[in-house]
């Protein structure tokens, strides 16, 4: 019987080679980008599940009461490891983690490398498999560093790295003491090497204890501990040893691994569900409907070719066949089709994998040496085929004979058919994905035009490694003085970003029930030049004129709105011990979200205790070829800091990169709309083909009694244009609701505009007509003469 059932959907296969061909061709790309998608769920849901103690291990967040809200960040105080492990006996270790980039030298290899820098139980925490060393006992030792195993390879190729001396920072030797495996793509973690933290300092100046809140800290429960019941012995910790957080009511939480990469999104203090987890659930539906999608198109053109069939299905009841076997043969058939398309779709997935990685910043792959592999894709296909087959098999097999075979089985057209309601569903979901798309790409180029406050063209950073600091005024005055750069100042961080921010100012007139939170930034002299800020009052830094500026402030405009300050030039905030005055105001520039207001700043001078110069911000000489400047400034860098690599970056590209969460979204959402547009046109297609055959005698009449072919051609394709219409309909208030709620997710948001929606009915609408109109003329030109012989 199977035999049979294989024998007969080959012969159909062969004899139907056109419809076979865009069957085949409308699944397999329906489930390669259904692969695709899976595969990018797949990496996103298995992030850090690899850890042995995953169901144990948390990391400890605040929740601070703030201008009328709770806000909550995961970094605490560096103290906090230690009470926890001290205090709260369900801790069985608890390790603090920072990041830096060092230079590591080993002979005459050196290469920039990014370090965690982590407390002994790190390795005890998480599971990063080691090949060589005790991972116990690796970073006990001071001056001991573990190497992944590329980082080893690159510092002394074949030869056995462990118990080999590298110079950390041009400074220190350490003994390797470890040799990590690679690390997976799916962690958060992605460091080259691990130093002990007994060995470092507080990188930022004088480590302020318990109010310093900026240290990502990480807990392992003992086994079989109550959740509940750490939570709420933490909550109050921190209130313990520091006054300020019992004032205020500050309160911490720990938070589960399993929600890291998903989640970790929190409002007022409690979590919202938002984060990735949005992104993920959004592509699960997209995944969904394309394969839906595929499946419909299939069933069309199955069901198109139903007269075809009708006889064959009469004469095989007639002789006893039962409804059974030829539902089981119909779906049989199906999942022969959907066998060849999902060797096809391997075959997609497999070429398309490079530029899908590329795109998604990700390293996927399909592991065909994994039985697991092997059972998803048949299970895969398996549904495929069942799901594409089971319309047509149960259609195809409810046929009469009797009126088979006497010709009367067809209906009369009816307004609602199953099978317009399918094409009606894959347009749908087309219109939605191009509102979608028209809409993100708006979103990012609305944030992408907005002004910055800052002048970015020509800006460049370059972080002070090595000699730098020490070299500072020499490098600074070469780069003038050729004509390379117009400005040069040092900042605690690029332009771009946010390092230091706090709160607990005071100013005179301040409410002492009010305590905002300021962003700080920190800088030499010259900022506002080598960055085009734009000062409404007051002046720049310059401490050769004025050498009090190494306590001078410079506020922004969203600072002078919380300050209240009707004359601020020369009025005092104090902050971390230093009282700052103030010199100038400037207006308010980005330096984080573009997507959000800017934020209250605090541009403090030279003498602050707490932040460090970790940036050199160079203003190049327009007037030159970007290749000069660029090679001279590498020049003057490694004549000044001849031991570490020239690494320039620029600022517009810096910011650029903010976008980049946003622009992935919009370049998936339209690749899969176009795909799902191109398989929705073989569903009309099929459509059409169906519409033609049951209507080749209508069409020979009329041709007969005078109708043209751009008459016939409109009677033909009007019904289609109705089918998008009403798809059209039903896709643009879920559009508009979908859409509506992305964008409130963003403070400076576009808004949605009528001819967005226009723009698509007309798109969808012209794709439609395009796509059935070759059908139709066929069917209009055709000889009527064939069409009515029979009669």
């Amino acid at each position: 019987m199977i035999r049979n059932f294989f024998k007969v959907a080959y012969r159909n296969l062969l004899r139907n080679k056109g419809f076979s061909f865009i069957n085949i061709t409308g699944l397999a790309i329906g489930m390669a980008a259904t692969m695709l998608i899976l595969l990018w769920i797949q990496d996103e849901l298995s992030y850090d599940q690899f850890h042995q103690n995953k169901d144990r291990i948390y990391e400890v967040w605040n929740h601070v009461p703030m201008d009328g809200e709770i806000r909550s960040w995961n970094g605490v105080s560096s103290l906090l490891a230690g009470t926890l492990e001290k205090d709260l006996p369900e801790v069985e270790r608890a390790v603090r983690v920072t990041y830096d980039n060092y230079l590591l030298t080993a002979g005459d290899k050196k290469v920039m490398k990014s370090a965690n820098i982590v407390d002994t139980g790190f390795l005890q925490i998480f599971t990063f498999p080691m090949l060589k060393g005790d991972p116990f006992t690796a970073l006990n030792d001071r001056h001991s560093i573990v190497l992944t195993e590329k980082t080893a390879k690159i510092l002394f190729g074949t030869e056995e790295a462990l118990g080999k001396i590298v110079k950390v920072d041009n400074k220190d030797n350490f003994t390797v003491t470890g040799i990590l495996k690679d690390l997976p793509t799916n962690s958060r973690f992605n460091f080259d090497y691990l130093l002990p933290r007994s060995y470092t300092k507080y990188r930022e100046g004088t480590d302020l204890g318990w109010h310093d809140n900026s240290t990502p800290t990480y807990v392992l429960l003992k086994p079989n501990t109550s959740y509940a019941a750490v939570e709420a012995k933490i909550k109050h910790l921190k209130q313990r040893y520091d006054d300020e957080a019992k004032r205020i009511n500050w309160e911490l939480g720990i938070y589960p691994l399993s929600r890291w990469r998903l989640y970790s999104s929190f409002s007022n203090g409690v979590e919202d569900n938002g984060g990735r987890s949005t992104f993920i659930r959004l592509f699960s539906i997209i995944a969904g409907f394309i394969l839906l999608i595929a499946c419909i198109n299939f069933m069309n053109l199955s069901t198109a070719r139903s007269e075809k069939r009708a006889k064959e299905v009469g004469i095989r009841k007639s002789v006893g066949a039962q409804k059974s076997s030829l539902i089981g043969q119909f779906i049989g058939e199906s999942v022969f089709l959907a066998f060849l398309a999902g060797i096809a779709a391997v075959i997609v997935v497999q070429i398309s994998l490079p530029a899908f990685n590329q795109l998604t910043g990700k390293k996927l792959f399909l592991h065909f040496g994994n039985m697991y592999t092997w059972l998803g894709l048949a299970g895969f296909i398996l549904f495929t085929g069942v799901l594409a087959g089971s319309y047509p098999a149960f259609f195809l097999s409810s046929f009469q004979p009797v009126k088979v075979l006497k010709g009367t089985f067809k209906k009369t057209n009816a307004l609602i058919t199953p099978r317009k309601a399918l094409v009606v569903v894959q347009f749908t979901f087309a219109i939605l994905l191009i509102i979608c798309t028209i809409i993100v790409k708006q979103q990012i180029d609305y944030a992408r035009n907005r002004n910055t406050g800052y002048n970015k063209d020509h800006l460049v950073y370059h972080f002070m490694t090595g000699d730098i600091a020490k070299n500072y005024a020499l490098i600074k005055n070469e780069l003038l003085a050729s004509g390379i750069a117009t400005s040069v100042t040092k900042t605690n961080s690029p332009l771009t970003e946010r390092w230091s921010d706090g709160w607990g100012q005071d100013w005179e007139g301040k409410d002492p029930n009010y305590n905002p939170s300021f962003d700080r930034y920190l800088c030499d002299e010259g900022l506002g030049v080598t960055a085009g800020l734009q000062f409404v009052q007051g002046r720049d830094f310059d401490l050769k004129q004025y050498p009090t500026d190494s306590t001078g402030l410079i506020i922004n405009e969203s600072a002078l709105k919380i300050l209240k300050f009707k004359d601020p030039i020369g009025k005092t905030v104090s902050d971390l011990g230093v009282d700052w005055h103030i010199v100038g105001i400037i207006k308010d520039f980005i330096l984080t979200n573009p997507y959000e207001p800017t934020n209250p700043m605090l541009i403090c001078g030279a003498k602050s205790r707490f932040m460090t110069f970790n940036v050199m911000q160079i203003k190049l000489n327009g007037n030159n070829s970007t290749s000069r400047n660029l090679d001279k400034t590498a020049a003057i860098f490694r004549k000044y800091n001849p031991d570490y690599p020239f690494d320039i970056k620029f600022v517009d590209q810096a910011y650029a990169s903010k976008f980049e969460s946003e622009k992935l979204q919009g370049q998936l959402a339209g690749l899969f709309a176009g795909l799902t547009i191109f398989i929705s046109c073989l569903g009309l297609f099929g459509l059409a083909t169906y519409v033609a055959e049951n209507r080749v005698k209508e069409i020979g009449i009329r041709k007969i009694l005078g109708a043209s072919v751009a008459g016939i051609t409109t009677l033909l394709s009007k019904d289609f244009v109705k089918l998008v219409i009403v798809s059209f309909l039903l896709a643009a208030p879920v559009a508009w609701w979908g859409m509506h709620k992305w964008l409130q997710g963003y403070t400076y948001r576009v808004n949605i505009e009528w001819w967005v929606f226009a723009l698509a009915a007309f798109l969808s609408v012209t794709i439609a007509l395009l796509t059935v109109s070759y059908q139709s003329i066929r069917a209009a030109i055709a000889n009527p003469v064939k069409s009515l012989r029979a009669e």
